[in-house]
């Protein structure tokens, strides 16, 4: 699907039209990310970038990558600490 979007040449800001779109596609997809819409794969798919560029972005917009309750961290904590005994 192809989804096009009439952009005044302001907002550009010094790039041009396919950077435009390359970044629409990333924030798009860190705000799919994020609202948990969508996941990481599927967010780095949309973006058409790699995991690593991606979890880059989510750090530089401050976006956790990894998003647990305290309950659930403390459980994982406590399977772990049985697994080592």
């Amino acid at each position: 699907m192809q989804i096009v979007i009439d952009m005044p040449d302001r907002y550009l800001l010094n790039v041009n039209a396919e950077e435009m779109a390359k970044q629409v596609k990333l924030y798009t997809a860190l705000v799919m990310f994020q609202s948990g819409q969508i996941s990481a794969g599927a967010a780095c798919e949309l973006a058409g970038v790699d995991r690593y560029s991606f979890l880059a972005a989510c750090k530089k917009h401050s976006i956790p990558a990894i998003d647990y309750e305290e309950d659930e961290i403390e459980m994982e904590l406590e399977r772990l600490s049985r697994r080592g005994s």
